[in-house]
């Protein structure tokens, strides 16, 4: 089984006495975001961090690397303001999610953060914009989890400690992640299989592969969490080996990093158990932020990560040959587009690369697409 992160699973959950104790504590609000980021710090899913980062790891990871020279590329921060030496609640809504015991109180430059992660400063890519609205200071320290804001799906919310176990019963040698936020279709389908074949045969042994949504906050025209869930219970019950696939949520927002958000989604499937994770195209992308296999070379950077990238270029489906590179095909195919599925689906007609269960699935609901607005246009990265 491949070591967590920086060789240790972090577990910091409160103790009985402490919650009842974080009842009486000054409170600071946070938001959902802040809430999941609080529940996989207490599960391990961040491993080695054991609370939001502190100025000097935060300094530090805009470089791509912690204070103590592990790698990590995207911040983990509590914005607000709290005093140094104090233990607060954090609390989310109604629920109190976790105890921070501060460490840290410091000011930071957004623009810098915004074009050191998300490569611009332009207010249109939503992860810069969401940088522009916090607050002026961030909270670094330990904190400990109490309880989750989001229990939707249970049935598929399992911990590093429990999917590395799952791993070992499936007699796994080789564990590929693969992470989405969409509906699958043909080209994914094609990639998770393909990666199953690919990693058995150059490396032997057993593989599996572990699917892995992420369930959170996504821009305006993603797929609805939900509807994520539902196709994929479609697609595994139908068309997959029950022996050679599993299927887990991850509980973050989507930060459309491209390159240095596909290299923190490497290490939080490092942290789950997976030996190998597949990139595809503008990984985590939006927009024209990102040249298309940026999120591949990236890994160039970190050859010590510890997981193995599996890189595949981009797709299309043709009607005669199937699925298809661009160079290896004489007849007009269509590319694998989110921007296409969702235009078939807005007209309650199927799409030629996806299969038909899925599609039906999909449009069972009335709107299977976050309307709520979020930052930045609905340009969506393609597979």
């Amino acid at each position: 089984m491949i070591k967590p992160h920086g060789g240790k699973l972090v577990k910091r959950i409160a103790n009985e006495r402490l919650k009842n104790e974080a009842k009486e504590m000054e409170k600071i609000e946070i938001s959902k975001d802040s809430a999941f980021d609080a529940e996989n710090i207490g599960y391990g899913v961040y491993s080695p961090l054991e609370g939001f980062m502190c100025c000097d790891d935060f300094e530090n990871v805009l470089n791509c690397y912690l204070s103590n020279g592990l790698t990590w590329t995207i911040p983990i921060v509590l914005d607000g303001y709290a005093k140094e030496g104090e233990s607060y609640a954090l609390r989310c809504g109604k629920k109190i999610v976790a105890v921070i015991d501060v460490e840290d109180v410091y000011r930071f430059d957004k623009k810098e953060c915004a074009v050191k992660v998300f490569g611009t400063d332009d207010l249109n890519h939503p992860g810069v914009r969401k940088v522009f609205h916090m607050k002026d200071h961030l909270i670094g320290g330990k904190i400990w989890f109490i309880e989750s804001v989001d229990n939707r799906f249970k049935e598929y919310d399992f911990k590093p400690e429990q999917t590395r176990e799952i791993f070992k019963k499936f007699k796994w040698d080789h564990v590929i992640g693969f992470q989405t936020r969409n509906a699958p279709h043909l080209g994914h389908e094609y990639v998770q299989k393909t990666a199953i074949t690919v990693v058995e045969a150059y490396e032997r042994g057993r593989a599996g592969l572990f699917i892995n949504p992420v369930i959170g906050k996504k821009k305006k025209g993603d797929f609805r969490d939900e509807v994520i869930i539902k196709s994929y219970e479609e697609l595994i019950s139908r068309y997959y080996r029950k022996d050679r696939v599993f299927l887990g949520i991850l509980k973050t927002e989507m930060r459309y990093a491209g390159p240095r958000e596909a290299v923190f989604h490497a290490i939080i499937r490092k942290n789950f158990g997976c030996t190998h994770f597949i990139v595809g195209r503008d990984h985590a992308g939006v927009g024209n932020y990102y040249k298309p296999y940026e999120a591949q070379e990236i890994f160039n950077e970190f050859p010590d990560l510890g997981i193995k990238p599996l890189f595949f270029n981009e797709f299309h489906y043709c009607r005669y040959c199937g699925i298809v590179s661009e160079s290896v095909c004489s007849h007009k195919s269509i590319k694998f587009s989110g921007t296409y599925v969702r235009e078939c689906i807005k007209k309650g007609r199927g799409c030629e690369f996806m299969r038909r269960e899925v599609i039906d699935r999909i449009l069972s609901y009335e709107n299977p697409f976050v309307s709520d607005e979020f930052i930045g246009d609905e340009v969506e990265a393609e597979l």
